[in-house]
């Protein structure tokens, strides 16, 4: 059990910690996944403060070294835990002091566990969202490519689950593929908020030593500078904002997966996900399920939970720091892990799935031309919503007579509006269907050749997560 005067506060305390209660402070099992960012900030702290007088060349030299030693073990694996380490920040120091002696006590000076521990998270986040954003294009890319190439096929598009109006194959994928691209740009926007440092603002009141804030900017690349040392140790809106960032871009892709874990049943039948992303049933030998979507699905559930639960927390708090703040670390690493994940899946379901195209072409029905019906008769100069209603009685013609609306003769068809000629066999042509949406946005081939390119240029002009 540790004394409560070996710990980095200890000063004003004697006797010894609860075992209960030093289990229940400690958090370095899960924060020991920043100790590169907590070594980082530590050499250019310690840089800064041999610029400002505070450590002799030697002591920084010194410092550095040891660090860079702490570095290599933990790279190798071989790096040993004590159970007085209560953090990632106590750990480093204490294994320092181990190998330099009492200059790694110099380490610390003017300097707040408070301002060390955000630095080390915005550190780890800002590297993160890097690798997030590469995973996340890597996606958008591959729903592109694969639009390009089955532009041709037709299938159903769909309303409140019922069958609507024709649409490309392609022009469904490029659909989630867009709302990828707004979550990739806002991670790109999000990142550049991480990038802040707050590293020299003390536990509260700033930095009392002449320390060059700037220049640590500069060391560690930061893009700018906390303005209020009360509200750069205590903010986490970076952590909330990721966090929601999280929440929206697996709510995106658990609609991908709804939307094929649906088409994949055999009352549909449009898609067929490879066995690298199914598995079976311990029962039923011939069931093959779709449980890649359905844990993506899942995960999205997770994310939000880790969410509203770490704004819960942020809303009770007072001013400036609260321990309540440690629980901000275990969200975003189970958030940054389980969307790394589901970004890799999501990736590797598209690019794998085979599609049905005949089931998809057999799925269109007649009844889906209705609008067209109703778009015919604009084109012959009648009021929309007077062509709706006459689509609406064809339609209940047809029902009447029990056959599909394209069987109705062209007498038939008169009898509703003397507006119907011989032209009107031309409405029951699907292709011709899905070719007369040729405004940027649509279904017709042009547009979505033009959707292709377009993200085809932004993939371009944001290679980088900071673009």
């Amino acid at each position: 059990m540790a004394s409560e005067g070996d710990k980095l506060w200890g000063g004003r305390f004697v006797g010894s910690v609860d075992p209960i209660m030093e289990m229940f402070n400690s958090s370095v099992s899960y924060d020991k996944r920043m100790w590169s960012a907590d070594i980082q900030g530590s050499q250019a702290y310690v840089k800064a403060l041999e610029k400002a007088g505070l450590v002799s060349k030697s002591e920084m030299e010194q410092i550095v070294a040891g660090l860079d030693k702490i570095h290599e073990e933990w790279s190798k694996g071989i790096f040993v835990l004590t159970k007085a380490d209560e953090d990632i920040h106590t750990a480093n120091e204490r294994r320092l002091k181990e190998l330099i002696g009492e200059a790694a006590g110099k380490l610390h000076t003017g300097r707040s566990r408070n301002d060390q521990v955000v630095t080390d998270m915005r550190l780890w986040l800002r590297d993160s969202c890097s690798v997030l954003y590469t995973h996340l294009t890597r996606l958008i890319r591959t729903m592109v490519d694969r639009a390009a190439i089955e532009v041709d096929i037709l299938f159903p598009g769909y309303t409140h689950m019922q069958r609507a109006q024709p649409i490309r194959w392609s022009h469904w994928i490029l659909s989630h593929a867009v709302a990828l691209c707004r979550d990739a740009e806002r991670l790109g926007q999000i990142r550049k908020r991480v990038n802040v440092l707050p590293l020299g603002s003390g536990a509260i009141a700033g930095n009392p030593l002449g320390l060059d804030r700037e220049f640590l900017c500069k060391e560690l690349n930061f893009d700018s500078l906390s303005l209020n040392s009360m509200d750069a140790t205590s903010e986490r809106d970076f952590i909330a904002e990721f966090l929601f960032w999280a929440t929206l871009c697996t709510t995106h892709l658990s609609k991908v997966s709804e939307d094929l874990i649906i088409y994949s049943t055999k009352e549909f039948g449009f898609v067929n996900l490879s066995d690298a992303y199914s598995t079976g049933s311990s029962l039923m030998p011939q069931k093959k399920n779709p449980d890649s979507l359905e844990l993506i699905r899942s995960k999205t559930g997770r994310v939000f939970g880790q969410c509203s639960g770490f704004l819960m927390v942020l809303k009770g708090l007072p001013s400036t720091y609260n321990k309540d703040l440690q629980e901000d670390k275990e969200a975003m690493f189970d958030v940054y892990d389980t969307v790394c994940a589901v970004l890799q899946v999501a990736s590797g379901v598209i690019a794998t799935l085979q599609i049905n195209k005949e089931a998809m072409e057999k799925a269109l029905s007649p009844d889906m031309l209705a609008t067209d019906i109703a778009y015919y008769l604009v084109r012959k100069g009648m009021p929309f919503r007077q062509a709706h209603g006459i689509s609406g009685k064809a339609v209940q013609l047809a029902e009447t007579k029990g056959m599909s609306v394209n069987k109705l003769s062209l007498e038939d068809l008169k009898s509703i509006s003397p507006l119907f000629s011989s032209d009107v066999s031309t409405v029951w042509n699907y292709t011709n269907s899905v070719e007369q949406y040729t405004a940027a946005g649509g279904t017709a081939k042009s547009s979505v050749v033009m959707q292709v390119e377009q993200l085809r240029s932004w993939m371009k002009n944001h290679k980088d997560c900071g673009v």
